[in-house]
């Protein structure tokens, strides 16, 4: 049964203008199970045979035979995969891979046959292989710890790992001692009688003798064949089993994913043998990763300390005033009206979603004393407990009234720190009293520091009271008003009407009385309005929301018509949130944008070493193609080898950049906050500068010529 069959081969080299013969017309044909040897002198065109034999080179003109496919036609990655899977080599030079074990070079051709096998199986066999050359005990050893016969063994068991049909042996004793070369031919001789089809390319005479057959070449011609074997031999070569035939016989293939894991254990086994230099290739992913984390943790840090600084500010607060007033086209300023009232405000907590908390206000600016200091505040503010809920303001000691204490009208208020220490001066106010307008107020707690506004006025210089306190015992204003307007229409003998509750309302709030009753029954009209309302919205982002529900809500309670104005005036500061949260998101960006030009840079040094990785592995890439690797299975093998480079460098970089961002808020006080999305984006641009930055070299890679690779120097 013919393995082998060559007709009318020939092989040119085109060197610029000259073109170089090296084989003329050989035909010959090498059955299954035989030891053949092609002899010839260096120059003579046995080693170009045995590449074009091999499938590493491919004919000028000719027809190439190998079990009855046409090779001739086949691409090269058919060539791979039969190279793979019915070809051995054992090299001159051994070409093993250094810094690997002899069980990894073994090893190596199994990743590219594409065939199910377990990793345990896959040793096993490579362990039996390398105890059947007598390596049993050097499973583990490097190539530089092992002589010129135990590299050839290892190479002898690495050819026969996929279980090849045909076994091509160039000058496997060339480098050999006499005694070595000898035992490695006996162990070929044994191969041969179990089975294998060798060819031995060899000009030693003594060599050839171990063949069954001769063949000569001498300048490119087959000059003579010596006689093969005998009948008796050809017979049992039919009857000889199929060497490759187990191998052959596993009907499974991988799975994408097992294919992958095998390339990501090459590619890890590969980055080993040179630790140091992979580790420098990561150092510009780990110092951009590192970058990119602590900027952005540092960035969204400042972000959440200044949205909290303009959310201690009223972010997301609304004050409601009252309208204006005018008269014969002059108009009287804000709060010229009186319109809101504490049910508003009670309205609005309870009917509008967008609200998170309402406080009634009622302002007074007056002097407090205490003893023989006094001070006149910003503002003494009448108002609820819910006020410190709305401004996010804390006590730093003390208590805040009760709303109990509100509905009782008591004496009672909390300071802010300006005002108890000009005060009190360093003393503890909480217990004692001021007083204001001669009403004594007894001080329930002390307000935490704020510090200025936007506007640069002093928050901490005010006094909080509840609002009944300062609306009827302190300022007096409503009541009196109404009293003297009671009285004034007493002495004048004028009646007066009461006023309406809100303006445009279509019904007096209480019975009109006769003129007699009227100046009879002075009787003080309670109008209960406050000086505004303050409102904390339930986010910033839900701040117009908010606006829009209380608007509707109060033009209903106040009874207008859609044809006229509001009575009342909402404000809010989302123009300077606005503008705030835009610088924060700039810088942010920016720090970004930084970080990422030396992900870049990094990338850029991914390149370059792999570059020059795969330069330095020229020959080591023609091996792998030697023993069956497809172009797609080196693209995919270098790529690995770079995203995992990647991979690694963005971990190490993740770890460095949350302790950076850690050693910054711990030393410099400077807000730090994790930001998982960007230790997420990290591990996406770090794999991503892996491929795009590794492709090329990867690309490179795969493009090479086994032949010129594994003749590269």
């Amino acid at each position: 049964m013919k393995l082998v069959e060559l007709h009318d081969i020939q092989k040119v080299y085109h060197l610029g203008e000259t073109s170089v013969q090296v084989l003329r017309n050989v035909s010959l044909s090498i059955s299954r199970g035989e030891l053949v040897a092609l002899m010839g002198a260096s120059g003579s065109g046995k080693t170009t045979l045995m590449n074009i034999l091999g499938c590493l080179d491919r004919p000028t003109s000719g027809q190439y035979r190998l079990d009855g496919r046409d090779v001739t036609s086949m691409s090269p990655d058919e060539r791979a995969v039969l190279r793979n899977q019915e070809l051995g080599f054992v090299f001159q030079s051994f070409n093993l891979l250094p810094r690997t074990s002899a069980l990894d070079n073994v090893l190596m051709p199994l990743p590219y046959s594409g065939r199910r096998s377990s990793q345990g199986e896959a040793r096993e066999r490579a362990m039996g292989l390398l105890q059947r050359v007598g390596l049993g005990d050097h499973l583990d050893h490097e190539p530089s710890q092992l002589s010129g016969g135990q590299q050839q063994r290892v190479a002898i068991a690495r050819a026969l790992v996929n279980c090849p049909s045909l076994l091509f042996a160039d000058e496997p004793t060339g480098n050999l001692d006499s005694k070595t070369g000898e035992e490695v031919l006996e162990l070929f001789r044994e191969l041969n009688k179990e089975g294998v089809t060798i060819l031995l390319v060899t000009h030693d005479e003594a060599v050839a003798r171990y063949a069954g057959r001769v063949i000569h070449i001498r300048d490119g011609l087959v000059e003579s064949v010596a006689p093969g074997r005998s009948g008796a031999d050809a017979a049992r070569e039919e009857e000889t089993a199929d060497p490759a035939a187990p191998c052959r016989a596993i009907p499974d293939r991988l799975s994408v994913f097992e294919s992958g894991l095998r390339m990501v254990r090459t590619a890890l086994s590969a980055l080993r043998r040179n630790v140091m230099r992979a580790a420098l290739t990561t150092l510009g992913i780990v110092i951009g990763v590192a970058a990119v984390i602590a900027m952005m943790e540092i960035g969204r840090g400042s972000a959440s300390s200044i949205q909290q600084t303009i959310a201690s500010m009223g972010a997301n607060n609304l004050l409601i005033t009252p309208g204006t007033a005018s008269s014969g086209g002059v108009t009287f300023g804000a709060g010229s009206v009186m319109t809101l009232t504490p049910e508003d405000a009670e309205a609005i907590a309870r009917e509008v979603p967008a609200v998170r908390a309402v406080a009634p206000a009622v302002r007074v600016r007056m002097q407090a004393i205490h003893g023989n200091r006094n001070w006149v505040p910003n503002e003494i503010l009448g108002t609820t407990s819910a006020y410190l809920t709305v401004r996010e303001w804390a006590l730093s000691e003390g208590e805040m009234f009760s709303d109990q204490e509100v509905r009782s009208v008591a004496k009672v208020c909390v300071l802010g720190q300006t005002v108890a220490r000009e005060l009190f001066q360093g003393e503890s106010p909480v217990g004692r009293e001021i007083r204001v307008n001669n009403v004594p107020l007894k001080v329930t707690g002390v307000l935490g520091a704020k510090g200025a506004n936007m506007m640069g006025w002093d928050q901490d210089d005010v006094v909080l009271a509840p609002w009944t306190t300062v609306k009827y015992r302190v300022s007096s204003t409503a009541v009196a008003s109404a009293n003297q307007s009671s009285s004034s229409s007493s002495s004048t003998g004028q009646t007066t009407s009461t006023s309406r509750l809100y303006p445009g309302a279509r019904d007096n709030l209480y019975p009109e009385q006769s003129a007699a009753q009227a100046a009879n029954t002075p009787v003080p009209i309670r109008f209960t309005n406050i000086s505004r309302i303050h409102a904390a919205a339930v986010s910033s982002e839900a701040t117009r929301e908010a606006i829009e529900q209380i608007t509707a809500l109060l033009r209903e309670r106040h009874r207008i018509r859609p044809d006229e104005p509001d009575d009342f005036a909402i404000r809010d500061m989302a123009e300077m949130t606005e503008a705030m949260s835009s610088t924060a998101s700039m810088m942010t960006r920016l720090l970004l944008a930084v970080a990422l030009i030396s992900l870049v840079v990094g990338g850029v040094g991914i390149m370059n070493i792999m570059l020059v990785s795969v330069t330095e592995r020229t020959r080591e890439i023609g091996l792998r193609m030697a023993v069956g690797a497809r172009r797609h299975f080196m693209l995919q093998q270098f790529l690995t080898e770079s995203v995992v480079l990647c991979f690694c460098g963005g971990a190490v970089g993740i770890l460095l950049g949350r302790g950076a961002s850690y050693l910054v808020r711990l030393f410099l006080r400077w807000p730090t906050e994790l930001s998982l999305d960007a230790v997420f984006a990290a591990f996406v641009v770090s794999a991503t500068v892996g491929i795009v930055f590794g492709y090329y070299p990867a690309w490179k890679a795969s493009r090479m010529d086994p032949i010129q690779a594994l003749r590269y120097e």
